[in-house]
This record gives C-alpha cells, sequence and structure tokens, in this order.
C-alpha cells in the first residue's frame, strides 16, 4: 500500500513539473512585457499609445487647408489632445518665436528660414524636410491684361503682386525671375522689368492670391498648392516650365522648449507618415517620396 502511494505522488510531481515547464516555455517574456517598439501599422504610424494634451504649431500659410485636415485625422487617433496653428509667412513665424512666443512646433515653408531658427536656438535641430512644393503664375478669370505665358510678365502695363522678398514664395519667384533671364528666348533685363511692373509686396501666399482673385492685380506668381478648390474657379494657372521653376523644400522641428513634447513629436510622425504624406499629396504637395 505505502509502495502505491509513493507511486502516486512521484507521477502527480511529474505531472506538476511538465505543466509549469510548458507554460514557461511557451512564451519568453512575461505577460505584461511591452510590445515591440518596431510594432507599425499599416499606414506606417508606430502603433503607440494616444497621446494627450495641446500643442501649439507654427506653420507656413501654404500648408492652411493640408494641415487642418492632418488635424482632423491626427485627432482620431489622439482624442485626448488638442492643437492650435498659427498660420502666416515663414519669417514672420520665425520673427514671433524670436521676441517669445510659445510655440512647440515650426513648419517653414523654405529651408534658409529653418536655418536661421536652428541658429537663433529657437529649434532643437535642423529639422526634416517633409514636402515640396512648386510655383505658378495666376491671373484673375478675366485676365484683363491677357497674360498667357511667363514671358507676357514684362510688359509695362500690367500689375504684379508678388509675396516680400523675405517671404519663401517671394524669394522663389525672383529666383525664377533670374532664371528666366539666362533663357535667350525671355531676353537680358527680363528680372528687373518684371520686378519694376510688383505692385504689391505681400506678407504670405495667401494675401497674394487673394489680391488677384479680386481683380487688385493682373498676376500674381504663388505655389501651385494654394489654387485650392475654393478660388479655382476664380483664377486662371499658367504653369512655369520645370528648368525655370524653383522646387520649395518645407522642414519642420520641434522648438527649443516645447510645452509637451510627446504630442508634438507624435505630430511630427503622423505629418511624415504614409498617411500624413497622403494627405499633404491630395492637396498638390510634392511628397519626400517621391
Amino acid at each position: 500500500m505505502k509502495t502505491l502511494c509513493r507511486s502516486s505522488l512521484f507521477l502527480s510531481l511529474a505531472v506538476l513539473i511538465a505543466v509549469i515547464g510548458i507554460a514557461c516555455g511557451s512564451d519568453d517574456k512575461p505577460a505584461n512585457a511591452p510590445a515591440s517598439s518596431s510594432s507599425q501599422s499599416s499606414g506606417g504610424v508606430t502603433s503607440a499609445p494616444p497621446v494627450q494634451g495641446k500643442i501649439t504649431v507654427f506653420a507656413g500659410a501654404s500648408l492652411t487647408d493640408s494641415f487642418n485636415e492632418i488635424k482632423a485625422e491626427f485627432l482620431k487617433k489622439n482624442p485626448g489632445a488638442a492643437i492650435e496653428f498659427q498660420f502666416a509667412g515663414s519669417p514672420a513665424l520665425r520673427t514671433q518665436l524670436e521676441q517669445g512666443a510659445r510655440a512647440d512646433v515650426y513648419a517653414s515653408a523654405d529651408v534658409p528660414n529653418m536655418t536661421q531658427a536652428r541658429n537663433a536656438g529657437l529649434v532643437q535641430d535642423a529639422g526634416k524636410v517633409f514636402v515640396r512644393n512648386s510655383l505658378v503664375l495666376i491671373t484673375p478669370k478675366r485676365n484683363p491684361a491677357n497674360i498667357t505665358k511667363p514671358a507676357d510678365l514684362n510688359k509695362s502695363s500690367i500689375k504684379l503682386v508678388l509675396a516680400a522678398p523675405e517671404v519663401p514664395v517671394g524669394s522663389y519667384a525672383r529666383q525664377s525671375f533670374a532664371l528666366m533671364e539666362k533663357d535667350p528666348s525671355y531676353g537680358s533685363g527680363f528680372a528687373a522689368n518684371v520686378l519694376r511692373n510688383v505692385v504689391s509686396n505681400e506678407s504670405n501666399v495667401k494675401q497674394v492670391v487673394t489680391k488677384v482673385q479680386l481683380g487688385e492685380a493682373d498676376a500674381g506668381v504663388v505655389y501651385g498648392t494654394d489654387v485650392t478648390r475654393d478660388v479655382a474657379a476664380d483664377l486662371n494657372v499658367i504653369p512655369i516650365p520645370d528648368a525655370l521653376n524653383v522646387i520649395a523644400e518645407y522642414p519642420i522641428a520641434l522648438t527649443r522648449s516645447p510645452r509637451n513634447s510627446p504630442t508634438a513629436n507624435a505630430f511630427i510622425a503622423y505629418v511624415t507618415s504614409t498617411e500624413g504624406q497622403a494627405v499633404l499629396k491630395k492637396y498638390g504637395f510634392q511628397t519626400v517620396g517621391g
């Protein structure tokens, strides 16, 4: 009888040890181990927990429509977050940062303004180029000056509106005129003749669009993305040849002292993600992937 009991006891212990061994060997990670940081959703955004709290984003005026849609999509994934945008010309935004304005993210419509912000210690680094843009010529729908091509901009009687030289799109326009002048078909002195027709230098690209839309100018140079559905019916769009165009690069960076780094970083990650890039492409931007 004692032998039978011992045999039963040994058998029970053996079964228990085997069960414990199987349970321990089935998963090397403890039950509460965090998921691998490399796991990603199909949209290319890391499957991190939702972020919370408010951020302020300073962004070039040409990003207005696309960033508002990106905000809506971002908040669907992060319902506890909030985003306040300040849209204006990139140099105006940089100046506001220099004067003590608080923001978490700075998105410039050109690299030079971001470089100046970095040199002044306003941002943490040179940022990442997240999108590109190109120039077009616009006229009012009625087109009273009969402008049909860039070469017409040197007509002595026209009223041309540009963004100011320090505003990215204004700088790009002037660079484009300089390229045109080097082309024999435009002729020597073309850039100077065009600039004599400038009747207003605006502080951002949206103001250029508005003045042309309202017929207060015969023509303007803006980004292709600025001819949105809201204004397209009132404008004629004249392409600028690639060889004479200037491609704008937009960098985005954290400011020097963001109040909400987790949400600011998550916003930048979303802008540069597959999903964010798809929104930017929808609005006519050239995404960094091509």
